[in-house]
């Protein structure tokens, strides 16, 4: 019978790399072997949780077992507890790697996996139609520039937007910005600073996928052909280690500009772009840049956007201090 026998290696494996994830750790590590182990799919779990009267949702469960994100609210710890019975482990293995503390070398995902922006793009539609925003915002793209900052815990700190746009119907008076903060970040401590020739209007958020959108309201409603210019900025700072910044786009659009700026205590080994025909797809178009020497910064340009992603991401030699 050498599809058993398989089948029973395939099990042995799987108890085993559980027992040494359970004995040494990471928590996520530890969570993710135990769920495999048992066979069962996230939505499988989250039913189980919810029999226990724990109610934690699969986008969190995925950024427990990725390492994205850690339980720490009484509710999650409680949520945790569960897991143990749930995935017929000894009682306390999966809360005490939690009182275990990170390792930051392993803290972050060095990029967002598929899964994760599927789940943010679903949720930003939901918290667009929320605000009542069409898919079609009656804007134009002609220039976006951007400037992110990264601090010296080599955390996203702040981005500013810069925007030109030609109105393509009647009565536009607003544009809805979005933000997409680093994995474990906090939304509800962001804020979004009007620059120039906006005010804020309403702000929604989405804490599991860091998803942030806001109103930016013009002091005119423009006409079709009309151009107009403002600016806004997001001050974030509430997740951990960054690694990169991207901008996705749809329709093909005027030109973009992406500058990153390091603070001059945590300046990373390496910068390249990249570039995406979408989320799925594999990254092209790599190219090295070099930090420029007095402003720390780095800057990518795109005369014309075309749909799909572009961005930069960088290297850190070692764990901050």
């Amino acid at each position: 019978m050498p599809h058993a026998t398989q089948h029973a290696d395939v099990a042995t494996v799987a108890t085993a790399e559980l027992d040494s994830a359970l004995r040494g750790g990471p928590f996520h590590v530890a969570l993710r072997a135990a769920i495999a182990a048992r066979g069962l799919p996230l939505q499988r779990v989250q039913h189980h949780l919810s029999r226990h009267g724990v109610k934690v949702g699969v986008t969190s469960l995925s950024y427990w077992q990725q390492g994205a994100r850690r339980p720490q609210r009484p509710e999650s710890l409680r949520a945790v507890r569960a897991l143990e019975e749930i995935l017929q482990l000894p009682e306390e293995s999966l809360i005490r790697l939690l009182a275990r503390p990170e390792d930051p070398a392993v803290q972050r995902p060095a990029a967002r996996s598929y899964r994760s922006l599927v789940a943010a793009s679903d949720v930003l539609e939901h918290l667009l139609a929320g605000l009542g925003s069409p898919l079609d915002s009656g804007l134009h793209t002609l220039g976006h520039h951007e400037r992110v900052r990264i601090g010296a815990r080599r955390e996203l700190a702040a981005r500013e937007s810069h925007h030109i746009v030609r109105a393509h119907r009647d009565g536009v008076d607003r544009f809805v910005a979005v933000h997409h903060g680093d994995p474990g970040c906090a939304p509800e401590r962001m804020t979004v600073q009007a620059l120039d020739n906006c005010r804020t209007g309403r702000v929604r958020s989405h804490h599991d996928t860091g998803v942030l959108v806001a109103e930016l309201l013009f002091d005119t409603r423009l006409r079709a052909g009309d151009t107009f210019l403002f600016r806004y900025g997001v001050e974030d700072g509430t997740a951990g280690v960054s690694h990169e910044y991207v901008r996705g786009f749809g329709p093909a659009g005027g030109q973009y500009a992406l500058q990153v700026r390091f603070d001059e205590n945590a300046l990373p080994v390496r910068c390249h772009r990249f570039a995406q025909h979408s989320a799925a797809a594999p990254r092209s178009g790599l190219q090295e840049l070099a930090l420029t020497g007095r402003h720390h910064s780095v800057h990518l340009v795109e005369p014309r956007v075309r749909s799909g992603i572009v961005g930069i991401a960088w290297d850190w030699s070692a764990a901050p201090a």
